[in-house]
């Protein structure tokens, strides 16, 4: 468990939902800095292995290592369920996750939502959470919406402060599930440029997305996903650049034709 391991690392992966295979033997690693990106059609399983890597959703086969750590399953098949809830928490609240549909609580300012967590959770001192809270608006460009509450904000901004929650976590790792597709084009822009931000930082990211341009810039590592598969998987300059499936050629022009 040194600090050469991977932050997270997903061996053999099999998801069902009851007799539909979702995800068919995948294997995934992040290493410290690494950006992952994963693509491909609705329904190649993109999202269910995220939600899996984030214990959201539990597999039926398989290993998912957190640092080197294994978690701990107990029971087999679709009884299979993690051992330890101690273990899934520590895992989980360093691998924060950033939804498609911003999950804000409504009743609650900015300020409060980047808070709740690190307070509730992890029992953080408020005032020094306050702090990072307000560090972290400023960050993603929404410093001045602390006292704002989600309904006044626009979908851009809704997803730039998702982004400060999950980071107020300090986690380990960032987990994106389609970040911008809920977002008019030109909001989306702004997301893109604080995902962008963030890859430069060397944060570790694994990213699932419909947006080729933002994982060919922001990559070090594309997965496409087909059919609960690894189809295909390289550096962003040989996979968009050079694909050699038939499977992701035909992706990749409907996607530039989209």
């Amino acid at each position: 468990m040194s600090d050469t391991s991977p932050v997270i690392e997903i061996r053999n992966l099999h998801k069902s939902y009851g007799d539909l295979e979702v995800l068919k033997g995948v294997d995934i690693t992040a290493h410290r800095g690494d950006v992952v990106s994963m693509i491909g059609s609705s329904g190649s399983g993109k999202s269910t292995l995220l939600r899996c890597a984030n214990l959201l959703e539990d597999s039926q086969q398989g290993d998912i290592l957190f640092k080197g750590e294994p978690l701990r399953w107990k029971g087999e098949g679709l009884h299979r369920r993690p051992a330890d809830p101690k273990q899934v928490l520590r895992i989980r609240t360093n691998l924060s996750m950033v939804f498609q549909q911003f999950n804000l609580w409504a009743h609650m300012t900015i300020l409060q939502n980047v808070m709740e967590a690190p307070v509730t959770v992890l029992g953080r001192d408020r005032a020094e959470v306050e702090g990072a809270a307000r560090k972290y608006l400023t960050k993603v460009g929404i410093g001045d919406k602390c006292d704002a509450y989600p309904a006044q904000l626009s979908g851009g901004q809704q997803q730039r402060a998702a982004i400060a929650r999950a980071l107020c976590m300090e986690p380990e790792a960032l987990l994106f599930d389609e970040p911008t597709s809920a977002l008019d084009p030109e909001l989306e822009q702004e997301v893109v440029k604080v995902i962008k931000d963030l890859a430069r930082e060397g944060r570790t990211m694994i990213i699932v997305t419909h947006d080729m341009k933002m994982a060919h810039d922001v990559s070090s590592h594309v997965v496409f996903l087909h059919q609960g598969r690894i189809e295909e998987e390289g550096t962003p300059d040989v996979l968009f650049g050079a694909p050699k499936s038939e499977r992701l050629q035909g992706f990749l022009k409907s996607t530039t034709h989209a």
